[in-house]
């Protein structure tokens, strides 16, 4: 057993260049009240960041209790030299604020793979608890030499391929490769991305994935659980709140006023959940997420379906015109959707606990009310911005809004 379960962010240190102390302050008090146990700092090689922004998030953490380790990234800026790797970790290992297992600084990397026998050299120089993303590699080919390097796997597999829903199959094949190791499982809530620059353009299906994918994380019982991301806002899947100046060039008209916050408001009940299996409601709250016109109501702007390396299909049929909800219910309850003055759709929930479903657009446009009705009463209700069939300057936006109560 390597130690508790855990459940921490990835946070692209590269993006928050213009963070002062109050900034990693102000990001870790959220995380904690999310039931987030800690940062895992996404750091480049040749990341300036890396040397100013790492010691004022060890720091800022530490000051408020809570907790980071570091995330070697080997592909953003290439490879990290053995010894730089040594140097880093030495640097921070026995701050308060770095996250231990067994009482070993946990190490994490994104990609790595070509260098997967420098572990060999760096397990000799400094004590970790090593749990790399080596997903580009197969799960049969993980259990091979690389595994004596290692500690526990870390899969970066979190989103579907194609017009589908994810499930924990993958999931399940990289626990059973690294067993009887640790596994940390991926959640994320979407992803959609346009940077050129980048070379990438392509959307893959979130919708549901949010609810969905923490009811897998009930059925696979990983060690650890990774949210991707807190602030990767070029590929849409943040859950932290949008920092103007962290958003890639390109990015912004797909990524301002398109907050996520309320996805992290359901974290508590999540978390809590995975780590105990007895969820509690303490406020009933109510959380939606829509993309603001109809996906065919714009130009795709050259986005694809699935990336790449993966067969082409449809943006617009990848996602689905629809609201999506999650309800915390004490007890049953509708939860009601309308779509500017058209039908009220009406959906009922016998259960306490997370009540998940959706509503297709179904060609109404107009402003979105959501509430949660018990008999007469109207318990909490919030209102969306207006889904349209204009979209502003005649493109698909297939990033999400994401709204709800406190």
């Amino acid at each position: 057993m390597a130690g508790p379960k855990s459940v921490f962010a990835h946070f692209i240190v590269g993006n928050a260049s213009a963070y002062g102390q109050s900034d990693w302050v102000g990001d870790m008090q959220l995380a904690q009240a999310a039931g987030i146990d800690a940062f895992a700092l996404n750091v480049g090689a040749t990341d300036q960041t890396t040397t100013t922004q790492v010691p004022q998030a060890y720091g800022a953490a530490a000051q408020i209790g809570f907790k980071v380790f570091l995330s070697f990234d080997y592909a953003a800026q290439g490879p990290w030299s053995s010894q730089a790797v040594v140097n880093t970790i030495r640097t921070y290992a026995n701050s308060p604020a770095q996250f231990t297992v067994n009482g070993l600084p946990l190490v994490s990397t994104f990609e790595g793979t070509a260098k997967a026998s420098d572990w060999a050299t760096i397990r000799q120089s400094t004590p970790l608890f090593l749990v790399p993303e080596w997903t580009s590699i197969a799960p049969d080919d993980f259990k091979s030499s690389d595994e004596q390097y290692v500690d526990g796997i870390f899969s970066w597999d979190a989103w579907p391929q194609g017009a589908v829903d994810k499930t924990d199959d993958s999931d399940l094949t990289w626990q059973s490769a690294a067993a009887p190791k640790a596994y940390m499982m991926p959640v994320s809530p979407w992803f959609y991305t346009n940077l050129p620059k980048y070379d990438k353009n392509w959307v893959w299906r979130g919708d549901d994935m949010w609810h969905n994918r923490w009811q897998q994380v009930l059925q696979v019982q990983p060690q650890f659980v990774e949210i991707l991301t807190w602030n990767d806002y070029g590929e849409s899947h943040y859950i932290g709140p949008i920092k103007e100046q962290g958003i890639p060039q390109g990015a912004q008209t797909y990524v301002n006023n398109m907050p996520h916050d309320h996805w992290r408001d359901l974290l508590p009940y999540y978390i809590q959940a995975y780590k105990t299996g007895q969820p509690g409601i303490t406020k009933e709250k109510l959380h939606f997420w829509y993309r603001l016109s109809p996906a065919a109501a714009g130009s795709s702007d050259g986005t694809a379906g699935n990336a790449p390396w993966q067969p082409s299909t449809s943006p617009n049929v990848v996602v689905q015109d629809k609201v999506f909800f999650t309800a915390l219910l004490t007890s049953p309850a509708t939860v009601t959707v309308q779509i500017g003055g058209n039908e009220t759709d009406i959906l009922s929930s016998n259960a306490v606990g997370a009540f998940h479903s959706s509503v297709p657009f179904n060609g109404r446009t107009g402003a979105v009310t959501v509430s949660i009705v018990r008999g007469s009463d109207v318990v909490v209700s919030e209102v969306g911005p207006a889904i349209t069939n204009s979209p502003p300057n005649g493109l698909t936006n297939y990033n999400a809004w994401v709204g709800g109560s406190g």
